[in-house]
């Protein structure tokens, strides 16, 4: 699926399912509440923690899925088109970064 077409469809979900956009200020919250559902599962998959017996149904792909979703409402309420924004990061990253990372010494095995 194009990125395009993810941002039609979580528009035409957002009219029919879920009535109407929550404020930004309601996507931002409930953005940072999916980052963090995606913490505690890095954290307890990857990291040190321990699970929970709550913690035995989340998946990671669900949890990432959630926080797509939610930055693409964000961005569809804005309007931002996710694939030309993406395009321009790329080409600043690229610009920026392109000797940057072979001179880190931290990056060499």
């Amino acid at each position: 699926m194009e990125i395009k077409e993810a941002q039609q469809k979580v528009d035409e979900w957002i009219k029919t399912v879920g009535i109407r956009y929550f404020s930004e200020l309601t996507n931002m919250a409930l953005l940072t509440e999916e980052v963090g559902e995606v913490a505690r599962i890095i954290a307890r998959e990857y990291g040190e923690q321990s699970k929970k017996k709550t913690d035995t149904d989340q998946q990671l792909a669900d949890e990432l899925a959630d926080v797509l979703f939610v930055i693409i409402c964000l961005a569809n309420q804005t309007g931002i088109d996710l694939t030309k924004a993406f395009e321009l990061n790329l080409e600043k990253k690229t610009k920026r970064d392109t000797e940057r990372h072979k001179e880190n010494r931290k990056l060499k095995g």
